[in-house]
């Protein structure tokens, strides 16, 4: 079965492109072209990706990324005519796995997209061994893709919950940014290191009763970062 993809640009030329670029990989693309229609498109089809741009009539990009990571945990890639790192990460943040500023090319946007559609796979019918993680006060479960803290279950993205899991199943081991770059997105030729700390600081505030001060997720200044779970 083709996997749906939700495409979301005022610009119809723009969505037209992307759709047919998308379509002749072998998806089935959904269309929208305000953030109104898209917050009812996603309800409606239950895609499993969102391409977003993020100046949208109506209701912007930014708010339907929240509106859809409220609720599960497809792969959303958002879409910006603006290079500052602030759009970056402030998407991100949202829970956005990917940012492409425009223009860009419609086969890097093919391949960004099959990029995760991979990972995300590989995420959700991953094969390792344990299939939950117990630390202190918190509860990893692989196969569920669920996690517990302090009794309470979080919703995590997709990719929030890779570079938990890839930090988790090495404790106490400092991995570097580069390092979890590439497990978890893959693509190094595309991606942005600086994505890695985006991931880290949301789970430090999803995760520790005082981000500031984290006791799971600890910077190794100059290095990298390490899992204590103990």
């Amino acid at each position: 079965m083709k996997e749906k993809i939700l495409v979301v640009d005022d610009e119809k030329e723009i969505a037209e492109l992307v759709r047919d670029y998308l379509e002749a990989a072998g998806y089935q693309v959904i269309l929208a072209f305000d953030g109104q229609e898209a917050i009812e498109c996603w309800q409606k089809h239950k895609p499993d990706m969102a391409i977003l741009d993020i100046m949208l009539p109506k209701i912007n990009g930014m708010e339907v990324c929240r509106c859809i990571r409220r609720e599960c945990n497809i792969p959303i890639l958002m879409l910006s005519a603006k290079k500052s790192d602030e759009d970056k990460v402030q998407g991100l943040g949202l829970g956005a796995d990917d940012y492409i500023t425009k223009p860009f090319s419609p086969k890097e946007m093919v391949a960004r997209v099959k990029a995760h559609f991979r990972r995300y796979y590989e995420m959700t019918n991953t094969g390792d061994k344990k299939d939950r993680l117990t630390f202190k006060n918190l509860t990893i479960d692989i196969d569920s893709h669920s996690v517990i803290i302090r009794g309470k279950e979080i919703l995590l993205s997709a990719k929030e919950f890779e570079v938990l899991k890839f930090l988790a199943m090495n404790p106490n081991k400092v991995l570097t940014r580069d390092e979890i770059f590439d497990h978890v997105w893959g693509y190094q030729s595309y991606g942005d290191i600086n994505t890695v700390a985006v991931h880290i600081r949301k789970l430090r505030e999803k995760l520790e009763e005082d981000p500031s001060n984290p006791q799971y997720i600890q910077t190794i200044w100059g290095v990298g970062y390490k899992f204590v779970g103990e």
